[in-house]
């Protein structure tokens, strides 16, 4: 089977820094400033480890687009031909995502967010089938697997798959307005859908919306506003969930970044990796959280400030987990997922944990890598 490999080495960049993506130059620039570090290259490393044996080909732009991944992975890889640019860009990943198609791909597997599930669609179209690593920041698009290894290990089953068990389905990908997430504001909307590989257990499902059933979980978050510590630095993640919780604390934190809290006092907002290591190295800390409706995710969606070292300092006892009930109920199965970026720590993390849905009311569920 020809698997078609582009791996977007800027995607994901901001997420650890606080902005929340790098579209644009001048946001990939202010992302290199803060120290932001390359992902894509390394979850795809770990993606294409599980292709090992499997019967495929790889088919991939030169360099770090997706040659120099796959080389150091042990696989043959045949080169793309033609100039690339060193500093990438979206009409690269056009440019790659067509060729591939035209040279029969029968899988583009791709490292990348949101915007790069975008132009590969708009460059290979509906019919082509697409498998994304998660590599972005918030990745709400029905065409990425849960993790690296799901990715890696779903393209293997495909290339062995001789009785068409691995059935291929419509996935919604979703175009993400990244100038109103840096502003506060989620504007998200249907782009498209791409053809992807299914196997339920390894594919993330669509973000969904909020509920009405908000009674509950208000109720919940005034008790948790109520119960925080002195001492205690309280670092609490973005979304609707915890920006109640500081609603009923009487700040003003920011809706999609993450905050710091201590002593009912705002100590930082919109935090960056960097910070948030600073603070927990100072203070005693829990983390605070809500959990992402219709796909499970507690770390790695929006939320990659909450690196995986200060995850290990605070402790999994001192992660407390929001959620409403009817949220829980649309999740399908009893599982959460982890994705913070460092396998050890996802499967530290791994097991049974308690979520708070109610006053008085919390249910176990397990967290899956």
């Amino acid at each position: 089977m020809k698997i078609g490999l582009i791996v977007n080495p800027i995607a994901g960049m901001g997420g650890s820094v606080a902005l929340k993506g790098t579209d644009g130059g001048a946001i990939l620039a202010e992302a290199r400033r803060r120290g932001a570090e390359a992902l894509a290259p390394a979850r795809a490393r770990r993606a294409l480890a599980r292709l090992a044996g499997a019967p495929v080909e790889i088919l991939a732009p030169p360099g770090i687009m997706g040659g120099d991944v796959a080389c150091a992975a042990g696989l043959d890889v045949e080169p793309l031909a033609g100039d690339w640019h060193a500093e990438t860009t979206a009409e690269d990943t056009r440019r790659a995502a067509a060729e591939l198609r035209a040279r029969g791909a029968t899988l583009i597997l791709f490292a990348g967010g949101d915007g790069t599930a975008r132009d590969i669609l708009d460059a290979a179209g509906g019919d082509q089938p697409i498998l994304g690593i998660p590599a972005g920041v918030k990745m709400q698009s029905a065409v990425f697997a849960i993790g690296p290894e799901a990715a890696g290990e779903l393209a293997a089953l495909l290339a062995r798959d001789r009785d068409g068990r691995i059935a291929l389905r419509e996935a919604e990908v979703m175009d993400i307005d990244e100038a109103a997430l840096r502003a506060g504001s989620l504007a998200a909307r249907l782009y498209g859908y791409a053809l992807t590989p299914f196997e339920r257990r390894l594919m993330q499902g669509p973000k969904t919306g909020g509920s009405n059933e908000d009674a509950a979980l208000d109720a919940l978050c005034r008790e948790i506003a109520e119960e925080m510590a002195p001492g205690i630095l309280y670092i609490l993640g973005p979304g609707t969930t915890t920006q109640r919780v500081r609603h009923h604390l009487g700040l003003e934190g920011s809706l999609l970044g993450v905050d710091a809290v201590l002593d009912g006092r705002l100590l930082g907002r919109d935090l960056a990796c960097a910070d948030l290591a600073a603070l927990v190295a100072r203070y005693p800390a829990r983390i605070l959280l809500g959990i992402i409706g219709g796909q499970g995710y507690t770390f790695g969606r929006g939320n990659q400030q909450i690196g995986p070292e200060i995850i290990r300092k605070v402790g999994r006892d001192d992660i407390i987990l929001l959620a409403s009930q009817q949220k829980i109920l649309a999740l399908g199965e009893n599982r959460l997922l982890a994705d913070t970026g460092d396998p050890a720590v996802d499967a530290w993390l791994a097991g049974y944990i308690r979520v708070r849905l109610a006053p008085g009311l919390s249910t176990m569920m397990r967290i899956d890598i």
